[in-house]
C-alpha cells in the first residue's frame, strides 16, 4: 500500500520545502483561486445544479487533490468536461442519483489506483481523446446558446438536434442586452488573456459586468433571478440509499470514474512537462477518489485535475502542493465573505466565460491535424465525436477504446511485411561512435500503447547527448499518439536543448505522415535517412 499511495505533499515535507517557495507557493495559490471562482460557478450552473456547488466543490475537492495526491502542482475543482454527464445524471436520476453517482465514482477511482491502473488510463489514443474532448466542448457551447442570446425558453431538451431546432424557433425573442453582455465578457476575456495580465480576464467581466447591469438596471437574468439565494455555508447529508437499486447508477459513475481518471492524469502529465516532474498516477486516482466520496457529502459535485488552472499555478511559480491549498482556502474566504454578491452575477457573462472554455477545449488544431492523417485514426476521431455530441459520452468512451483495439488488430494484420524501400540496414556494432552520438531505435509501430514510454525514453536519452539517431527500420507504422507524443519530445529538444536528432530507416508511409503532422519541421530534412550508414555519417560530421 505504500508503494502505492505516496502523496507528493509529505514527500515534499520530508525533503524539506524553502521559506521563499512557500511564498511562491501562496501568491500561485491565490491566483488560482481568483481564476477558479467565476469557473467554479459557471460550471456548476451548466451542469444543472446551483452555484454554490461548484465553490463547495473547488474549496473541499481541490484542498484534498492537492494533500494527498501524486502531483506537485496539480489544481483539483469540477471541469468543463464533467457538465455533459452531470446534467444528464441531474436531469435522470435527481440530485440524490448524482450524490450517489459521485460517490461510487470516487469508490472506483480508489479500486483503479489500488489495481495499479494509473499507468493504463495514460495509454488511450490520442484520437480517441481528441474526439470526445472535441465533442464536449461543442456540446458546451450548445448548452450556453440560450443564456447567451438571453431566450425565452422555460426548458432546453438535453438532445442535441432537438436544442438547435429550439433556438432556431425561438430566435426571435433574442434578449440584445443579454447578447451584448455575452460578447463583451468574451472580449474581456481575450484582450486579459492577450496581454497575459495577473488577473484573469473571466474575472474582470464578472465585476464589471455585474455591476453595469446592477447600476443601468438592465432587463437580463442574473444567478438570483434564476437560482434565489446563494447559501455562504456548507450542508452536511447523504440521500437514503435503496441497496437493490444501486446498479443502476454503475453506468454514470463508472463514466465520472473513466472521464475524472483521464483529465487528471492528463493534466497531471502536461503539468510534468512543464515542471520536468514525474507525478504519481495511482496515488493521483487515489486522491481523486477520497476527494470524490467527501465532496459529495458537503454537497459538492464530482472534481477532476483541471488543465487550465493548474497550467496557470505553475505559471506564476506554484510548485508544491501549497498552492493548490492556498488555492482552496481563497475560494473559501471569498465564499465566506463575498458570496452574497455572487448572486447579482447576469447569466449571460458566465455564458461567455463557457463559450471561452469551450474554445479552448475543442482542440481544433489536433482535430484538423489528425483528419489529415491516417483512415483508421479518423475513423477513430470521428466515431467518438459523433457519438459524445449525438448520443452519450459513455457510449462514445466505450465505442471508441473497443473500435481502437479493432482497427489497430486489423491494421496489424495487414501489414504482412515492411515495405521495400529501406535499405537492409543491418549495422549493430556501435563501437567505434564519436562521444556524444546516442542511438535508440524504437522496435515495431508506434502507436498508442508503446507511444508515451517510448518518447520518455528518447527524451531522457535526448537530453545526454549532442547527436541523438533514432532507428526506425523496424517501425511499420505511427499512428495520432505516437506523431503527437514524438512531436512533443522533438519540440522540447528544439526550445530546452542543442541536440540534434537524426532519423534512420524511415520507410515511405511513416516519412509521409511525419510530414502531415509537421514533424519535419522540428527535424532538418537533411538528417532523415533510409539507411543507418548515411545517418552514422551524418553525426560523425555533426560532432
Amino acid at each position: 500500500m505504500d508503494s502505492i499511495f505516496r502523496p507528493k505533499f509529505f514527500s515534499l515535507l520530508k525533503s524539506g520545502i524553502s521559506k521563499k517557495q512557500i511564498a511562491s507557493d501562496a501568491f500561485a495559490g491565490i491566483v488560482v483561486g481568483i481564476v477558479a471562482l467565476p469557473l467554479a460557478i459557471a460550471f456548476a450552473v451548466a451542469s444543472g445544479v446551483s452555484p454554490e456547488k461548484g465553490l463547495i466543490t473547488a474549496i473541499i475537492a481541490g484542498f484534498i487533490i492537492s494533500l494527498f495526491g501524486g502531483s506537485r502542482v496539480q489544481i483539483g475543482g469540477p471541469t468543463g468536461a464533467y457538465i455533459i454527464i452531470l446534467f444528464g445524471i441531474v436531469e435522470k436520476y435527481g440530485l440524490d442519483g448524482l450524490i450517489i453517482s459521485s460517490v461510487m465514482a470516487g469508490v472506483i477511482l480508489i479500486l483503479f489506483g489500488l489495481l495499479k491502473l494509473g499507468s493504463l488510463l495514460k495509454y488511450f489514443p490520442h484520437s480517441l481523446v481528441v474526439g470526445f474532448t472535441s465533442g464536449i466542448a461543442l456540446v458546451i457551447l450548445s448548452t450556453q446558446v440560450k443564456d447567451a442570446l438571453g431566450l425565452d425558453i422555460d426548458k432546453v431538451p438535453s438532445a442535441f438536434i432537438d436544442k438547435w431546432m429550439l433556438f432556431y424557433e425561438r430566435i426571435e425573442t433574442v434578449n440584445f442586452y443579454a447578447l451584448g453582455i455575452t460578447l463583451v465578457s468574451i472580449l474581456t476575456i481575450l484582450i486579459f488573456t492577450k496581454i497575459k495580465s495577473k488577473v484573469p480576464g473571466s474575472f474582470i467581466a464578472i465585476i464589471l459586468l455585474t455591476a453595469a447591469v446592477q447600476i443601468f438596471d438592465l432587463p437580463v437574468t442574473t444567478i438570483e433571478s434564476f437560482f434565489g439565494e446563494i447559501p455562504n455555508h456548507f450542508s452536511f447529508g447523504f440521500p437514503k440509499i435503496e441497496f437493490s437499486s444501486l446498479y443502476i447508477y454503475l453506468s454514470p459513475a463508472l463514466t465520472i470514474a473513466i472521464l475524472g481518471g483521464i483529465e487528471s492524469l492528463l493534466s497531471a502529465v502536461v503539468s510534468d512537462g512543464m515542471i520536468s516532474g514525474n507525478h504519481r498516477s495511482n496515488t493521483e486516482l487515489i486522491a481523486q477518489g477520497i476527494a470524490n466520496i467527501i465532496t459529495p457529502i458537503f454537497g459538492g459535485i464530482p472534481a477532476t485535475g483541471a488543465i487550465a488552472r493548474t497550467a496557470t499555478n505553475v505559471k506564476n511559480g506554484g510548485r508544491t502542493p501549497i498552492a493548490g491549498m492556498v488555492h482552496a482556502t481563497t475560494l473559501l474566504l471569498i465564499m465566506l465573505f463575498f458570496g452574497q454578491w455572487a448572486k447579482l452575477i447576469p447569466m449571460s457573462v458566465l455564458a461567455g466565460v463557457l463559450i471561452i472554455v469551450a474554445y479552448n477545449m475543442s482542440e481544433w488544431r489536433s482535430f484538423k491535424s489528425i483528419l489529415k492523417g491516417s483512415s483508421f485514426d479518423i475513423i477513430i476521431l470521428l466515431s467518438t465525436f459523433l457519438l459524445t455530441v449525438l448520443v452519450d459520452l459513455t457510449i462514445a468512451i466505450e465505442i471508441g477504446i473497443v473500435l481502437s483495439s479493432l482497427l489497430f488488430m486489423r491494421r496489424m494484420s495487414k501489414l504482412g511485411q515492411l515495405p521495400g524501400d529501406i535499405d537492409s540496414d543491418i549495422l549493430d556494432d556501435y563501437s567505434d561512435l564519436p562521444e556524444g552520438v546516442n542511438i535508440y531505435e524504437i522496435s515495431g509501430p508506434l502507436f498508442f500503447g508503446s507511444a508515451k514510454q517510448y518518447a520518455q525514453t528518447i527524451k531522457n536519452l535526448g537530453f545526454k547527448s549532442k547527436v541523438l539517431i533514432l532507428r526506425m527500420r523496424h517501425v511499420p507504422f505511427v499512428d495520432a499518439t505516437g506523431l503527437h507524443n514524438l512531436f512533443e519530445v522533438l519540440k522540447i529538444f528544439k526550445v530546452e536543448s542543442d541536440v540534434t536528432v537524426i532519423l534512420s530507416g524511415v520507410n515511405s508511409q511513416v516519412l509521409k505522415d511525419l510530414k502531415k503532422s509537421h514533424i519535419t519541421d522540428l527535424i532538418d530534412s537533411h538528417n532523415i535517412f533510409n539507411s543507418f550508414e548515411k545517418a552514422i555519417s551524418k553525426a560523425k560530421l555533426t560532432i
